[in-house]
C-alpha cells in the first residue's frame, strides 16, 4: 500500500499543528471566513477595527498608494468551512470509510448511469483501501487593467467639459469606487469618459468647411477648390436633346428635358458635398475614455502520489478539501510550516509560478490557499477481474476514470440487462 502524503506516525497531530506562523505585522483572526469573495466595503469597515490588511485595499483608490510589500494578512482555516468532524476524519484527515459506506456510493455513482448494472458494486470485494490524500495550491491575483482610448463625434455645438474648467485627470487618478467589483472576480469591464478631457477640433477631413469637392464631378480637386454646374452628357440622347424614331421624327429626350446635358447625381452640379466625417459641422468633439477591466489571474499546482496520478488535476480543484492556510495580502510571500518541509516548498513553487501582470495593470490584492483533498483509492475484485474507482473531497465524490465490469450498452438506453439487474 502506497504511502498517504500525510504521514500517520503522530497519532495525535491534528490539522492545528499546520498553522501559519505569521509574522510581527501579520494577524491571525479567530472568527471563520465563511466566504469566498469579500467587497471593497467590507474590508474599509474592517480596516477601522484592525490593522492587518494592506491600506492599498481599504485606502481611497484615488491616487493608489504603494503598499509596503511585506504587509501580509493571513487567514487559517483548520477546517474546510467547518463541515468535517473528527467522526468522519480522523486526526491525521484520512477519510474513515468502512465497507458499507464505499459500496453506498458506489452504488449511487453507478444508479446515475443507466447503463451499468450495480452487481460488481454490491457483491465483487473490496481488496484494497488506500489512502492518497493530494494538496492543491493556488495563487489568485487580482489586478486592475486601465487603458486609455479617443473617441471622435461630430461637434454639434453645447458646452463641453474641457481643460479651461479644471486640469484632465491621470488616467490612474480617476476615483472608481462605484465600479469596484468583489476581490477575485473573474472578470469585469467598464468604460467611463476621463473628466475634463473634451476639446473641440476642427475637422481634417474638410480643414474646417464643413463641404468636400464632389467626388464625381472634381474628383481630385483639393478642399476649398471646385467647380460649379458641371454637366455631364446625357446617355439617352446623346447631348442632342432629341431622341429619334424609326419613322424618322424626332422626340424631345425626356430625361434631359431637351438639354442635352445632365446635373452630377452626387452634388445637384453644386460642386461640393457634405463631408461624412464631421456631418457637415466642420469640427469634431473628442474625448478620452478609459477602458477598466478587473481581471484574476490563477497559478494553480497539485502535489499527488503516484496511486493518484492517472485522475486529471482539474478534478481535485473542483473538490473540496480541508484548507491548511490562506492567506490575503497586497503580494504574498511563500507560506511557512513549522514542522513540514514538503508543504513550505510546495507552497514557494506556487508563488514561483506567479501569473505575469500585464504593463498597464497593477496589482490589487493577491489570494494564497493551501488544501489537502482526501482521496481514498478503493481496489474491487472478483476472480481475476479488477477495477479501481476513487472517493474524493469531503463531499465524497466517486471518480471513475475507465473500466468497469458491468457496461450494457448496444444503441438501448436504458437496456434489458440494466432492468434486470
Amino acid at each position: 500500500m502506497e504511502e498517504a502524503l500525510l504521514p500517520a506516525t503522530k497519532e495525535k497531530e491534528s490539522w492545528g499543528t499546520y498553522q501559519y506562523m505569521g509574522r510581527s505585522n501579520s494577524f491571525m483572526p479567530t472568527g471563520s471566513v465563511g466566504t469566498d469573495q469579500v467587497s471593497l466595503e467590507e474590508i474599509r469597515s474592517a480596516a477601522s477595527v484592525f490593522s492587518g490588511y494592506p491600506p492599498s485595499i481599504h485606502a481611497a483608490l484615488i491616487t493608489t498608494p504603494e503598499p509596503d510589500p511585506n504587509e501580509q494578512a493571513v487567514i487559517y482555516q483548520g477546517q474546510y468551512g467547518g463541515v468535517t468532524s473528527a467522526n468522519t476524519y480522523g486526526e491525521t484527515g484520512r477519510q474513515l470509510l468502512d465497507e458499507v459506506e464505499i459500496r453506498e456510493l458506489l452504488i449511487d455513482y453507478v444508479g446515475h448511469r443507466c447503463c451499468w448494472g450495480s452487481r460488481p458494486a454490491r457483491t465483487w470485494q473490496i481488496r484494497a483501501v488506500e489512502d492518497c490524500n493530494v494538496y492543491v495550491g493556488t495563487l489568485d491575483t487580482f489586478i486592475e487593467e486601465r487603458e486609455s482610448t479617443t473617441e471622435t463625434e461630430p461637434y454639434l455645438g453645447g458646452k463641453i467639459d474641457g481643460k479651461d474648467k479644471s486640469p484632465e485627470l491621470g488616467l490612474w487618478e480617476m476615483d472608481l469606487r462605484s465600479e469596484f467589483p468583489l476581490l477575485f472576480v473573474p472578470h469585469k469591464e467598464t468604460r467611463t469618459k476621463i473628466p475634463h478631457s473634451e476639446k473641440i477640433e476642427k475637422c481634417s477631413g474638410c480643414e474646417g468647411r464643413g463641404e468636400l469637392p464632389c467626388r464625381t464631378c472634381n474628383a481630385g480637386q483639393a478642399p476649398g477648390h471646385y467647380k460649379e454646374n458641371q454637366m455631364t452628357e446625357c446617355n439617352v440622347c446623346y447631348g442632342r436633346g432629341l431622341v429619334a424614331h424609326r419613322d424618322g421624327s424626332d422626340t424631345i429626350c425626356k430625361k434631359c428635358n431637351g438639354k442635352g446635358k445632365l446635373p452630377c447625381v452626387t452634388c445637384g452640379s453644386r460642386g461640393l458635398m457634405k463631408c461624412e466625417t464631421c456631418e457637415g459641422r466642420g469640427s469634431h468633439l473628442t474625448r478620452n475614455v478609459a477602458t477598466v477591466r478587473w481581471k484574476t489571474l490563477s497559478t494553480r499546482k497539485v502535489s499527488a502520489t503516484s496511486g493518484a496520478a492517472s485522475v486529471p488535476d482539474e478534478v481535485f480543484h473542483r473538490a473540496k478539501g480541508i484548507q491548511l492556510c490562506n492567506i490575503q495580502a497586497y503580494q504574498c510571500t511563500p507560506a511557512f510550516f513549522a514542522d513540514s518541509y514538503f508543504l513550505n516548498k510546495f507552497s514557494s513553487d506556487i508563488i514561483a509560478e506567479r501569473a505575469h501582470v500585464p504593463p498597464a495593470a497593477r496589482i490589487i490584492c493577491e489570494r494564497h490557499i493551501i488544501s489537502v483533498v482526501p482521496v481514498t483509492r478503493v481496489t474491487m475484485a472478483k476472480g481475476n477481474q479488477s477495477f479501481s474507482f476513487y472517493i474524493i473531497g469531503v463531499s465524497r465524490e466517486v471518480y471513475l476514470k475507465d473500466y468497469y465490469p458491468s457496461k450494457f450498452c448496444w444503441g438501448l438506453c436504458p437496456c434489458i440487462e440494466w432492468l434486470k439487474l
